[in-house]
């Protein structure tokens, strides 16, 4: 655990209070407290840079894509790193991330459709979209493949990046996945809490977003055939997936690792960010592997 004044202390305090009021956070709350967390993290970086991420002239730029303009920053050299957050995020959220990952790659942070900087235009908001958005500002940029990390949401897009453009993933990562929004896959207290905030919310943009995550992804086992790139699954051991549907997942890539982070929630990549940077890093520099143990006796 860091001391108390750390600005990941903060975080582990704040995400404490989301988990011990959930029923009773509404979807802005949630977001104000975790926004407050984030502005922490960033402030820890303060003394070596000054960027503000998510808000960044210098490396901000919008794209022209299905009709929307989306937001994207751009730091680093190296081979292409494309972060994607989760529902409600945006690429302020990546700040330690993109600082730990812009010395050793290129990093591209989006904004997805409807989040952050990003155009809401009011249509239908679904990951088939948000994974198209991606796909073209991909094309724009030039780049044939890439390495993806995906929390929650952005794990969801990264999935659906592989089946349906599986010549743009060099390899993925996904924390926090799921492929169904019931309780075959998501704890039923998370459930409940997605569908309350749902029916109660008198903000249009909200109600998107919870009704996102209250019908969406809908995606069979049998479509993760179609994932050939190396995968890694990340989960926290208290996450709010259910730890068997990320076992799942696992069982139904043919190319994949299984990461279950101990102590962790859903946030694990903010609680434990050396340890996630370790695995992480770890995943995309060596050749991926799934030696079973049979295999060391033959």
């Amino acid at each position: 655990m860091p001391p108390r004044s750390h600005p990941y202390s903060r975080l582990l305090a704040i995400i404490q209070t989301v988990d011990n009021n959930l029923k009773k956070l509404n979807l802005r709350k949630l977001l104000l407290l975790i926004s407050i967390a984030f502005a922490g993290i960033l402030n820890s970086y303060g003394q070596e840079s000054k960027i503000e991420y998510g808000n960044n002239l210098d490396a901000g730029h919008y794209a022209e894509v299905n009709g929307i303009k989306l937001y994207y920053e751009v730091y680093g050299e190296g081979d292409p790193l494309l972060l994607i957050h989760g529902n409600g995020g945006s690429i302020r959220g990546h700040a330690g991330k993109i600082e730990y990952f812009k010395k050793k790659y290129k990093v591209i942070a989006t904004d997805s459709r409807a989040h952050g900087k990003t155009e809401d235009i009011g249509d239908s908001l679904t990951y088939k979209n948000m994974t198209s958005d991606i796909n073209e500002l991909l094309n724009l940029l030039k780049i044939d493949s890439c390495y993806i990390w995906g929390q929650s949401d952005g794990g969801i897009i990264g999935l659906r990046l592989a089946m349906d453009f599986p010549d743009k993933v060099k390899k993925l990562a996904i924390f926090g996945a799921n492929l169904k929004p019931d309780t075959s896959a998501v704890h039923k207290s998370i459930v409940n809490w997605v569908d309350e905030n749902s029916k109660k919310t008198k903000d249009n943009h909200e109600k998107r977003l919870f009704d996102l995550l209250k019908f969406q992804p809908q995606i069979e086992y049998s479509e993760l055939g179609k994932i050939q790139i190396p995968v890694l699954i990340m989960s926290g051991d208290r996450d709010a997936i259910r730890l068997e549907h990320s076992v799942e997942i696992f069982n139904h890539i043919e190319n994949s690792n299984l990461f279950i982070m101990p102590g962790a929630t859903h946030f694990g990549s903010y609680e434990k960010p050396d340890l996630f940077n370790l695995i992480l890093n770890d995943f995309f520099t060596k050749p991926f592997s799934k030696k079973a143990t049979i295999d060391i006796f033959k």
